[in-house]
């Protein structure tokens, strides 16, 4: 059985889900994929269906019954492949804006290098890897990322960065029922639970690709979440120490 598996969120990705499942699979290093879809009207998960009589055994379909958020999303994947054994699994968009060759990257990160969680980074080095954002967003991004750098005191340059490779203890550490967010802020608490622990955390710089085909996600209540919702989980890890 292959050790590492990329998790792929999809709602709505029936213009993107074949292209970016067969981009992975055609990398170098062999990775199996886990589809977490959540029921889409557009049949994303039946595309997917379809898919798997290619790639029966590295092809799974998680179908949740409702569109709960992307932390709930993720949450439900990794529990799946916990239970699977896999090693290595990693967060990843449908949308091509996280490239399938830096999978790699992220990989030897932690399974040569010897970090616990490796971080597709967009604002490493004082350098912003953003393509075809307009600026008002690019802005957003990057002073929330340093914004919750502030806050959170951790020693992440791209802290909502959504292109994640976890070592299977790091996610078999974090209680990952009692993880808060389930929008744009998942990605934040997720990196602070693992800093808190002392995970040996490393940023690898990518090129972020903003989609060319099917719809954002984002909207004023998860960015909102991720304002407010930073304070609130600083403030716990404070009084409950």
């Amino acid at each position: 059985m292959r050790d590492a598996i990329v998790i792929i969120p999809t709602y709505n990705e029936i213009e993107n889900i074949e292209a970016i499942v067969r981009a992975v699979f055609y990398q170098d290093m062999a990775f199996d994929i886990l589809v977490v879809d959540d029921n889409s009207p557009d049949l994303t998960g039946l595309k997917v269906k379809e898919l798997q009589e290619e790639f029966n055994d590295r092809l799974f379909l998680l179908t949740r019954q409702e569109k709960t958020g992307l932390g709930s999303a993720y949450i439900a994947g990794f529990k799946w492949c916990l239970e699977k054994h896999y090693n290595y699994i990693f967060e990843m968009d449908a949308d091509f804006s996280h490239n399938p060759k830096d999978l790699i990257y992220l990989y030897k990160a932690c399974a040569i290098k010897g970090a616990d969680m490796s971080i597709g980074s967009r604002y490493i080095n004082n350098n912003i890897n953003v393509v075809n954002w307009d600026m008002k967003r690019l802005l957003l991004s990057y002073f929330a990322s340093k914004y919750v750098r502030l806050v959170t005191q951790m020693k992440i340059h791209d802290t909502t960065a959504g292109f994640v490779c976890y070592k299977r203890q790091v996610l078999e550490t974090i209680d990952l029922d009692n993880i808060k967010f389930v929008g744009y802020a998942f990605q934040i608490e997720m990196k602070f639970k693992a800093y808190q622990q002392k995970f040996n955390i490393v940023e690898v710089p990518v090129i972020f690709t903003d989609r060319t085909k099917g719809k954002s996600k984002m909207s004023g209540s998860i960015i909102s979440e991720a304002i407010f919702g930073v304070i609130n989980m600083k403030l716990k890890s404070i009084f409950n120490k």
